[in-house]
């Protein structure tokens, strides 16, 4: 190697790398490309800039149904990736990691639906008798990258503990958002394609339990189930979901390594980006003043933490859970603030909830300034409990 490129590799490549590979980037990135989105969006680029994201994209073979903007290529089809991470988390979690037992799942999973329905309540109480009530499911959603991103800039002032238990946490919130998608954010569905699919799904878990391991096979079937869940009405991405689960468990590590940087340094800062561009109103103020942006900062900001805190108390008072060694109810309060960091799926969801543009407007905004209140708040806390805490001094674990 030369020392030119010694030097490019000194000063450029290794800081690159090291950043990816430390846990913080993921959440960081997210975190530049909205603001970055959030300003173009706003300058005398801003119209262009949105425009770009909304254009119209032509395939040379019409008659194939895809996606028609890059914006709905993005979101219908990229993040089908991002869902088949979420899927391949949620099984091997199931299967061998931290929900595998009904003793190590039972916290978490009472935790999860405290933070699901009490801030559904909270958005649905808030916008009762509106036409917005069914935006319910947007202040559901935890982002695991933003929450444990922020989490880690506690480093080793964390218990491990904490970070396992948001984690698990964190998967079962995904798995309900998903549910909530399927279940209540289809609007038609066509049967034809919903049979095809089924079929695709079916044929794909006979695979499994014949113990095929040739992935490029699950993967063009998987495309298969993709185009077939888009045509049919029900969210595409789930096909991601779908064929996580139908992956042989003994490759599924492997390829979550593969997909992982993509994910999260290409698709994800991406859909931040097109998600994210957005035109502030001159009535911007009158947007805010929106039951619905009331509802999302009151599910996220107080829903999230009231919820999972609550449950938790209730399930260990009954003897049916138990606190982590080493945790106390102040860090379970911790990490409920930190799971209001509802992001991806936040926004993913209120895309979802709402056709008209003002009020996907006002739910994004309500998403970016709860994540961030519920960030700043829970990471504060933490950090206060960590820093007063004995058995955290000097460091220790």
């Amino acid at each position: 190697m030369s020392k030119l490129a010694r030097t490019f590799n000194r000063k450029f490549i290794s800081p690159i790398r090291e950043f990816i590979q430390d846990s913080r980037a993921v959440g960081i990135t997210l975190m530049i490309c909205t603001l970055v989105s959030l300003v173009i969006s706003n300058t005398p680029w801003g119209i262009s800039f949105v425009a770009f994201w909304e254009g119209e994209i032509h395939f040379p073979i019409a008659a194939i149904h895809l996606p028609h903007t890059v914006l709905h290529f993005i979101n219908d089809g990229l993040m089908a990736f991002f869902f088949l991470l979420v899927g391949m988390e949620i099984k091997r979690e199931i299967l061998e990691g931290e929900l595998s037992g009904l003793q190590k799942a039972t916290l978490p999973a009472v935790a999860a639906i405290g933070g699901m329905v009490f801030p559904a309540l909270l958005y649905v109480l808030c916008n009762r008798g509106g036409g917005n009530v069914h935006g319910w499911g947007v202040p559901m959603a935890t982002d695991i990258a933003f929450s444990l991103g922020i989490l880690s800039l506690l480093g080793k002032r964390a218990p491990l503990a904490l970070k396992i238990l948001l984690t698990a946490l964190a998967i079962i919130d995904d798995l309900g958002a998903v549910l909530a998608i399927a279940i209540f954010y289809t609007d038609h569905i066509d049967l034809f394609y919903l049979g095809i699919a089924g079929g695709i799904f079916a044929l794909l878990v006979l695979m499994n339990l014949m113990r095929v391991s040739v992935l490029p096979l699950y993967f063009i079937l998987g495309l298969a189930l993709w185009y077939c869940m888009f045509n049919s009405g029900v969210h595409a991405t789930l096909a991601g979901v779908l064929l996580a689960f139908t992956l042989p468990l003994r490759k599924i590590a492997a390829l979550e390594h593969k997909l992982h940087h993509p994910v999260s340094f290409i698709i994800l800062p991406l859909f931040a980006l097109a998600n994210t561009a957005i035109i502030f109103p001159p009535d911007i103020g009158h947007l805010l003043a929106s039951p619905v942006n009331y509802g999302v900062l009151a599910g996220l900001i107080i829903g999230k933490p009231f919820g999972i805190a609550l449950l938790s108390y209730i399930a260990v008072r009954m003897g049916i859970a138990r606190l982590p060694q080493g945790l106390r109810w102040r860090h379970i309060l911790g990490i409920g603030m930190l799971a209001g960091i509802g992001f991806t799926m936040s926004i993913f969801i209120a895309m979802l909830a709402f056709n008209d543009v003002g009020t996907q407007i006002t739910a994004k905004l309500a998403v970016i300034i709860a994540s961030l209140v519920s960030g700043i708040a829970g990471y504060l806390l933490l950090r206060k409990i960590n820093t007063t805490s004995p058995m955290n001094k000097g460091g220790g674990v």
